[in-house]
């Protein structure tokens, strides 16, 4: 049952709640008091990748948060601190991001991927050094030959004055971080998945930006305090950042995933709302189920044999499965790979293979 304070209800269902969450409490509150920031980029540009995360939602919700997981969603939005989720491959870690973008209309979800060569530099931003260097040459070459023998410069309709240098903008793009710490008007998500793949300095380089909220650009700062548009990790979309520094108006939702393959400094545990996802029940596995294949499918004999299969091997044998080769499963169950002997084997055998088998 919804509880008042909730602005997440887990329902599916877009709404406009975020415009009830209150000010952000005095330790955490970013940006200049009064200041409006910016509006979010649609989420139209995103649809196509929600839909394909989510499903097409036939009931009320494509993904269904159980209670724990709407409260601790909700004490991250509410405190402001990043939400770290544990919970074994394919559990629906970073659904969750996705769906909480999708009910809250937060705009598209800026996607993080975590390698072991991952630097906070990455998720701030990208400069193409070389690439400057190329557009300066190229432009003191063109503005070399615009020089006339009497001193006054020629542009193909003699203009007097010469062109300015290329904007810094073109070659240097921010990458989700960085475009998350923008001062958007409300949240927006960032999902930095899978942060147990990251170098042992990463989770304690993220500290400082999550506890200030903002990061300085060095080649913008040596441009001085006036404005610079740059790109952002929202595809065609631009930015103006002032002074050389990032700084965010409302503190992004950060979800962070791990599949609990390594321990996390205790530094970056105590600022973050943390969840564990543990495996799926029968009936989320079945809204799952409806959710992407739709409601026949889900109710289909076939679909309580494998989804009974599924647990068991769980619950009874410590199978690691993802939720997705249950999908897969059934996908191939319904093309007819269920009809025959062989069509079981391959099922067990192959799509249902576990994860922690060699």
């Amino acid at each position: 049952m919804a509880e008042d304070w909730w602005i997440y209800r887990g329902t599916g269902v877009p709404h406009d709640g975020i415009t009830r969450l209150p000010a952000a409490p005095a330790w955490r509150a970013f940006g200049e008091p009064g200041a409006e920031g910016a509006e979010l980029p649609p989420a139209t540009a995103a649809a196509a990748l929600t839909a394909r995360r989510l499903g097409k939602a036939r009931q009320a919700a494509a993904y269904q948060a159980d209670e724990r997981e709407v409260q601790l969603v909700n004490l991250a939005l509410h405190l402001r601190r990043p939400l770290l989720i544990t919970g074994k491959p394919g559990v629906g870690k970073s659904t969750l991001a996705y769906a909480v973008a999708r009910e809250l209309d937060l705009g598209p979800v800026l996607r993080w991927s975590i390698s072991s060569r991952s630097t906070l530099r990455d998720g701030q931003y990208a400069y193409d050094a070389i690439g400057r260097l190329h557009e300066a040459g190229l432009w003191r070459e063109k503005d070399r030959r615009a020089e006339r023998p009497d001193g006054r410069r020629r542009y193909g309709f003699d203009r007097a004055e010469p062109q300015e240098p290329p904007a810094i903008g073109r070659v240097l793009r921010l990458g989700p971080l960085g475009t998350a710490l923008l001062p958007w008007r409300t949240p927006r998500v960032l999902l930095i998945d899978e942060i147990d793949k990251s170098d042992i300095d990463l989770p304690n380089d993220l500290l400082n930006v999550f506890e200030e909220g903002e990061f300085e650009i060095p080649e913008l700062l040596r441009l001085g305090p006036g404005p610079q548009e740059v790109g952002t990790a929202d595809q065609g979309r631009t930015a103006v950042v002032r002074g050389g520094v990032v700084r965010c108006t409302e503190f992004p939702l950060v979800v962070l995933t791990s599949n609990g393959e390594r321990d996390f400094p205790s530094a970056l545990l105590r600022r973050c709302v943390r969840l564990e996802i543990q495996p799926p029940t029968e009936e989320r596995l079945a809204a799952m189920v409806a959710a992407h294949l739709g409601e026949r499918e889900a109710t289909s004999r076939t679909t309580s044999v494998l989804i009974g299969e599924f647990l068991r091997r769980q619950r009874e044998d410590g199978a690691e499965l993802a939720n997705d080769q249950l999908l897969n499963a059934l996908l191939m169950a319904g093309r007819g790979l269920w009809d025959g002997g062989r069509g079981h084997d391959v099922l067990h055998d192959v799509l249902l293979r576990p994860l922690n088998e060699s």
